[in-house]
C-alpha cells in the first residue's frame, strides 16, 4: 500500500513516508482561497478559464505596462457554482460527447472483464465470504465488514467517475492553479481550487494553459484489446498496493489482491499523527479528532488530498474532511479516488490512462529514459520508486507483473511483447 499524492500538482514533491509495506512521494499541498458553496446565476458572459488557453485580455485591470496582456481566470470564487448554456459547454469543456456519458459505463467494465472473472480473480477482497473466512479471529476483523472491493462497486464508481469532467488551469511558468470540475448531468461547473497566487499583480500578465480531462473517457479509448489493457493495468496495480498474499498463502499470492484499504500504522494506532498539513490547515482544515492518513485503493493521505478530492467528488471539500472514514467505508468511494488519480496527468508525468491506452507518446528526453507505452511506465506513473526493477523474486514489480498478466490471460488479451517491467526505465 502507499500513500497516494493528489495528481493534479505540478509541483515538486517535498517530503516521503515509508510505509509498512511501502513507500510513495507526497505532494507539496497547493495553497489557495477557500470559500464556502455558493451559486452564481447562470450567464454566458461568466466565463472559466479557458478551454484550452486563455485568450489574451487588455482590461482596466492590467499592470502599469500598458501594453502588457491580461489574462483573466475563472470569474467564480472558489466553491461557487455556474449553470451552464450549451454555447458555454462547447466553449469553455470542449462540449458532451455522449459516449463518454454515465449510461454507457457499466457496459465498459462487463465488457472488459465479467462479474465471474472478477469473482475468480480477487476471492479474499476485502469483505468478501473468503475474506471473512480467514480474517475471522484476527485484530484486524469487522464483523460487519461489506464487500468493499465488490465488482458492482467498481461498476458503479465508473459511472459515477463518468459524469464529470475537470479542468486544470495552469499559469505558464508558476505552477500556479485553478481547478474546476463540471458535472454533466447537472451541467453545472464548480471552481474547486485557486492558488492563492494564482491572480497575483504579476502573474496576470502569464498566459493560462488548460488541460481538460473527461473523466468518462475511463474504459471507452482505443481498440477494444486497450480497453481491458486499461482495466487489467488499473486492477493490477490496485491489487498490489492493497495485497495480503505471501509466497505460501493458499492459492497463490496473486489471490489476496484487493485486501486491505486502510493503513495498518494509521488504523492500529502505531502512528498517531493527525496527517494535516500546517500550510494547507486553512484552506482544508482539519476537523476535530479526524485523522487523514491513508484509505482505500490508493492510500488517500493528509487533509489537503481528503479535501480536494471531496471537492472533486462532491463539489463540497467539508465532506470527506468532516468525514474521512467514509473512504475506508464506501467503496464506491474508494473506487472513485482510484480512478481520478488514475486518469489525472501528474506534470512532468502522462496520465496513467494515457500511457495505457496509446495517446500519450514519449518524447526523445523521455525514451532516452527508457519510457514507453505499456504497463510498466504505468508502475513508473504511480511510483517512481520503483525504477529499474525486474520481475524478480521480492521485487514490487513481480506482483504487479503478475497480476497483470494474469487478468489479461484471463480477458483473453495477447501482451506479448509488451514491456511489463521497470527495468531500465528511469523516473519522469
Amino acid at each position: 500500500m502507499y500513500e497516494g499524492k493528489f495528481p493534479f500538482s505540478n509541483k515538486v514533491a517535498k517530503r516521503s513516508i515509508s510505509l509498512a509495506v511501502g513507500a510513495a512521494l507526497l505532494m507539496a499541498p497547493l495553497p489557495a482561497i477557500a470559500a464556502e458553496s455558493k451559486t452564481s446565476p447562470a450567464s454566458s458572459a461568466s466565463t472559466s478559464a479557458g478551454a484550452k488557453k486563455a485568450t489574451p485580455d487588455t482590461s482596466s485591470a492590467a499592470p502599469k505596462n500598458d501594453n502588457a496582456y491580461v489574462h483573466k481566470g475563472s470569474s467564480l470564487e472558489v466553491g461557487e457554482h455556474r449553470l451552464l448554456t450549451h454555447k458555454d459547454l462547447v466553449q469553455d469543456w470542449d462540449d458532451l460527447d455522449p459516449i463518454y456519458l454515465p449510461d454507457k459505463a457499466i457496459e465498459a467494465v462487463k465488457t472488459a472483464l465479467p462479474e465471474k472473472d472478477f469473482e475468480e480473480l480477487f476471492p479474499y477482497r476485502l469483505g468478501s465470504e473468503e475474506w471473512h473466512k480467514v480474517a475471522k479471529g484476527k485484530d484486524y476483523y469487522k464483523a460487519d465488514q461489506t464487500d468493499y472491493f465488490s465488482y458492482e462497486n467498481l461498476i458503479n464508481a465508473v459511472a459515477e467517475v463518468s459524469n464529470l469532467k475537470i479542468k486544470i488551469s495552469t499559469r505558464k511558468g508558476t505552477g500556479e492553479q485553478e481547478i474546476h470540475r463540471l458535472d454533466k448531468d447537472a451541467r453545472v461547473e464548480t471552481l474547486v481550487m485557486r492558488s492563492a497566487n494564482f491572480n497575483a499583480k504579476d502573474n496576470l500578465t502569464k498566459e493560462i494553459e488548460t488541460v481538460i480531462i473527461d473523466c468518462g473517457t475511463f474504459l471507452k479509448e482505443g481498440f477494444k484489446a486497450d480497453r481491458k489493457r486499461e482495466l487489467a493495468a488499473f486492477l493490477a496495480n490496485l491489487s498490489h498496493e492493497t495485497g495480503g498474499g505471501w509466497a505460501t498463502a493458499p492459492g497463490g499470492p496473486l489471490r489476496w489482491g484487493l485486501f486491505w484499504n486502510e493503513n495498518i500504522a494509521g488504523r492500529t494506532g502505531q502512528n498517531m499523527s493527525n496527517f494535516v498539513d500546517p500550510a494547507s490547515r486553512q484552506q482544508y482544515p482539519g476537523a476535530k479528532g479526524k485523522r487523514y492518513y491513508g484509505r482505500g485503493p490508493i492510500m488517500l493521505s493528509w487533509n489537503f488530498n481528503y479535501g480536494l478530492f471531496s471537492s472533486i467528488i462532491y463539489g463540497d471539500k467539508h465532506v470527506l474532511l468532516k468525514n474521512p472514514e467514509i473512504v475506508a467505508e464506501d467503496g464506491k468511494i474508494g473506487y472513485m479516488t482510484a480512478i481520478l488519480f488514475w486518469m489525472t496527468p501528474q506534470a512532468p508525468k502522462p496520465s496513467a490512462h494515457d500511457v495505457m491506452v496509446g495517446r500519450w507518446k514519449p518524447t526523445d528526453a523521455e525514451k532516452e529514459k527508457g519510457l514507453k507505452p505499456g504497463f510498466g511506465t504505468s508502475i513508473m506513473v504511480l511510483n517512481g520508486l520503483e525504477a529499474n526493477l525486474g520481475e524478480t523474486e521480492g521485487s514490487p514489480v513481480e506482483r504487479r507483473a503478475g497480476h497483470y498478466r494474469e487478468i489479461t490471460a484471463r480477458m483473453g488479451v495477447d501482451i506479448t511483447g509488451e514491456k511489463v517491467d521497470t527495468l531500465g526505465m528511469q523516473p519522469f
